[in-house]
């Protein structure tokens, strides 16, 4: 997908300062009538500038191929563009005692890259957005809904875009079909609900007629 240049040099100022690394801005088919938002890039996906690759890319493409589709029939793009950070200590031999570790994007670096989202979704127009995750289900919904009670619903309703010039979120005049999941990492901390990330995709496929 084509940005204005004006739009991507405005949202790495924005994000200047913040613990934040590498810049991605998506991949797929723009053409297609499904985009998935995800948190924000990990380690690998900052290094190689591409959406959920590794293990965690590995499990998207588990449930995607899941539901009967692949990763060419969908567009992939996240919250927030580079990935966030933190130090934290470790033992690892020539690290120094210290490596970054991924975190939660703070509301601050949401907002920086709220415009690139805005513009992915309007010049795609898709018909079906997934939210993979709390972090994309809050900024597309502009509430903190338990995640846990909604995955695999499908919602019609606007979603929240950026007002640039107030600095504030707002309701877009068209609905979308949101659809929460979990986020494909969040099995590898918390293996038991695996069965309720299957049982979300079953009650997805069955609505959408997958």
């Amino acid at each position: 997908m084509q940005f204005p240049e004006e739009l991507i040099e405005e949202a790495k100022k924005r994000i200047a300062g913040f613990d934040v690394e590498g810049f991605v801005l998506g991949q797929g088919d723009e053409s297609g009538e499904i985009m998935i938002v995800g948190e924000a890039p990990g380690e690998n996906e900052a290094v190689k500038g591409e959406p959920f690759i590794g293990r965690a890319g590995d499990e998207l493409d588990k449930q995607l191929n899941y539901i009967g589709l692949e990763r060419k029939d969908v567009y992939i793009t996240s919250a927030v563009r580079s990935r966030p950070y933190k130090w934290v200590k470790t033992t690892k031999k020539g690290s120094g005692g210290q490596r970054k570790a991924n975190r939660k994007p703070n509301q601050k670096e949401i907002l920086a890259h709220a415009p690139l989202l805005d513009y992915q979704i309007e010049k795609m127009d898709p018909e079906v957005i997934i939210a993979l995750g709390g972090v994309a289900y809050e900024r597309l919904m502009g509430r903190k809904d338990k995640i846990s009670e909604r995955v695999g619903k499908v919602i019609r309703t606007p979603i929240m875009r950026l007002d640039r010039e107030k600095e504030k979120y707002v309701e877009t005049e068209k609905d979308y079909l949101i659809i929460p999941l979990y986020h494909p990492a969040a099995v590898f901390y918390n293996p038991k609900i695996r069965e309720d990330i299957y049982a979300s995709l079953d009650e997805m496929k069955n609505n959408l007629n997958l």
